[in-house]
């Protein structure tokens, strides 16, 4: 059994005028709300073998302060350019091309793909939105990612800032 994560980047800053959409960086509540999720994932006893980010500065500075939080060294975040928009096919692609060795997978990218993505499971009901910093659990019955698919994966959990109980979302 692996797991494979989701998450969202936290909420990005529109002050400066000029930048990229690559450039973005995170506004003050998503400086706030990345860690807090990172804490939340730590006291449910969970750990993180390998961590890939799109190479956005928001999404890659989100990997940051989530895996500080959650005790996942920092500089081990691996950029991967598949994951900014380039859609469910390169997502796929990434999560295939996995090392076995790693059990537990985060994946850190943006929306619309990740909300696309989470819903092309069988979660129970439709997440109209994954909000920024928002986190998915997927429970991938495969002892290798090389066999990864949507059939033998199952939906885990959802969970998100606002949803302020700290109890995760199950299908």
């Amino acid at each position: 059994m692996k797991s494979l994560y989701l998450l969202r980047h936290a909420k990005s800053s529109w002050a400066e005028h000029g930048l990229s959409d690559r450039e973005r960086p995170l506004a003050k509540r998503g400086l706030h709300d990345a860690p807090m999720m990172g804490e939340r994932f730590q006291s449910r006893g969970e750990h993180l073998d390998r961590v890939i980010s799109s190479p956005a500065v928001r999404a890659h500075t989100t990997a940051q302060l989530f895996c500080e939080a959650c005790g996942f060294p920092a500089q081990d975040i691996e950029t991967e350019s598949d994951l900014y928009f380039l859609g469910s096919g390169s997502i796929e692609d990434v999560i295939l091309g996995q090392d076995d060795q790693s059990q537990a997978l985060m994946l850190v990218f943006h929306n619309p793909d990740i909300t696309y993505f989470a819903n092309s499971f069988e979660v129970g009901f439709r997440i109209d939105n994954v909000p920024t910093s928002g986190l998915l659990r997927l429970d991938c019955d495969i002892a290798q990612w090389s066999n990864w698919s949507r059939e033998n994966t199952a939906f885990g959990y959802f969970d998100y800032p606002k949803n302020l109980s700290g109890d995760v979302i199950r299908g």
